[in-house]
């Protein structure tokens, strides 16, 4: 899984990403002090590989894990070269979401480039340059088809879809408003990785004082709340400066840290959970003594895709799969309590994976 971190210059963009990656991103109280994008690789939290890891004493631990990338704060015009320009955003068109920084508190302190705080104001901002920008995508691969649909029923088909989301763009609606006709259609769509095409988290930064009741009483949380209800986007609460400090303590440290401020789980942990409802994602398990580890898949994907994730070969010589569910095999106390008690069951290539599955794929290449 990639994200990709967008946000306005000062909003804590890259204090975020530097305490969710400790990848050490200079963090300033000025605009384009993030020149380069800066690219984080972080695992996925997830308790159960640990209880699975003692029941088989694995070797090691294998978590999944989600790419970050920060591009510089954006402001307006970026998409015509204001700022540090378009440039960067070409940094996140391979990203499966996008996660917006949204500053929600006043702090006199720290400069905001458009002299006060309005995070509605500021999604708007960041709303039009990703469309001026993915109208200039769409400008370019208008030219080209155009030249080819005269003789080819296929790139004129294209081209109907190409125009049809330029004049949805240009009405001010994301590409993923686009109504496709068939899945076809969509397939097209997507693979024009657009970036208003992309599902949207709001990540938005409080105070210490409004984290701990979630922001219930932070006016510009409700109206980031109400905006991302209407978008079909998903939003979590976060004080970019409480994780920074979080980022530097170890797991015990933490956990006492969060209870202190009343929490029961970090930013990172909300931003994960938002990005796989967002995205439509779950884990399954594989464990043994050599390694225990999950793998990332979209919930509805059947078992031989499920392991084509672990290798080709698994998908192409499919025969079945043997799969517990983690908290009985826990319960038992060993795989092969479980098969006793016929927890253990036999799936064939229509069985559909759920969650927290601990699975053994057999296959025959």
């Amino acid at each position: 899984m990639k994200l990709g971190i967008v946000g306005l210059p000062n909003v804590g963009k890259s204090t975020l990403f530097n305490s969710l990656t400790k990848a050490g991103a200079e963090s300033a109280n000025y605009p384009f002090c993030t020149i380069d994008p800066n690219i984080g690789i972080v695992p996925v939290p997830d308790e159960r590989l640990k209880l699975l890891s003692d029941l088989y004493d694995s070797q090691k631990i294998t978590p999944a894990v989600v790419e970050f990338v920060d591009i510089a704060g954006l402001v307006k015009g970026a998409s015509k070269g204001e700022g540090l320009g378009n440039q960067f955003l070409a940094n996140i068109r391979e990203v499966d979401a996008i996660v917006h920084v949204v500053r929600c508190f006043d702090d006199s302190n720290i400069i905001h480039v458009d002299g006060s705080v309005d995070p509605l104001r500021d999604i708007e901002t960041i709303d039009l340059e990703l469309i001026f920008s993915d109208l200039e995508v769409l400008e370019k691969r208008i030219a080209k088809t155009g030249k080819s649909a005269m003789n080819d029923k296929g790139a004129k088909k294209e081209l109907e879809t190409l125009k049809a989301l330029k004049e949805l763009l240009e009405s001010g609606k994301p590409a993923k408003a686009y109504e496709a006709a068939d899945d076809e259609e969509a397939d097209f769509v997507h693979s024009l990785t657009l970036l208003t095409d992309k599902p949207v988290i709001f990540a938005a930064n409080v105070t210490e004082d409004d984290l701990a009741s979630d922001g219930a009483e932070n006016e510009y949380v409700q109206a980031v709340r109400s905006f991302a209800k209407e978008d079909g986007s998903e939003v979590f609460v976060i004080c970019a400066k409480i994780e920074e400090e979080i980022a530097e303590l170890d797991d015990e440290e933490k956990m006492m840290f969060l209870e202190d401020l009343g929490l029961t789980e970090s930013g990172l942990d909300k931003l994960i959970k938002a990005s796989y409802s967002i995205l439509d994602l779950m884990s399954y398990l594989t464990a043994g003594e050599k390694e225990t580890r999950a793998w990332t898949i979209r919930k509805g994907t059947k078992a031989p895709q499920a392991a084509g994730k672990i290798h080709t070969d698994f998908e192409r010589g499919f025969i079945k799969a043997e799969v517990i569910n983690y908290k009985d095999l826990l319960e038992c106390g060993s795989n092969a309590a479980a098969r006793e008690k016929g927890l253990v069951r036999i799936e064939g290539k229509e069985y559909v994976m759920q969650d927290g599955d601990v699975v053994v794929f057999r296959f025959n290449v």
